[in-house]
């Protein structure tokens, strides 16, 4: 009886090891697809207020709004 239980339990467990070790293979992933080509030379780099401020000048106040 304990034979065939130490034989139940090492095939569980060579089973579980095996479905683990097959989870963890990689797989190639599908190319994406673009409905679109993107935009080259379109970015407004350089168009945003950032470091436009006047030098030597503080911004004004920041008011909270409620």
């Amino acid at each position: 009886m304990t034979v065939k239980k130490i034989v139940f339990v090492v095939g569980a467990t060579l089973a579980l090891v095996t479905v683990a070790n097959a989870a963890d293979l990689p797989r190639r992933q599908p190319v994406p697809v673009y409905s679109e080509q993107a935009p080259i030379g379109k970015m407004p780099i350089g168009k945003s207020p950032i470091g436009k401020a006047p030098i030597g000048k503080a911004p004004g106040p920041v008011a909270a709004r409620y």
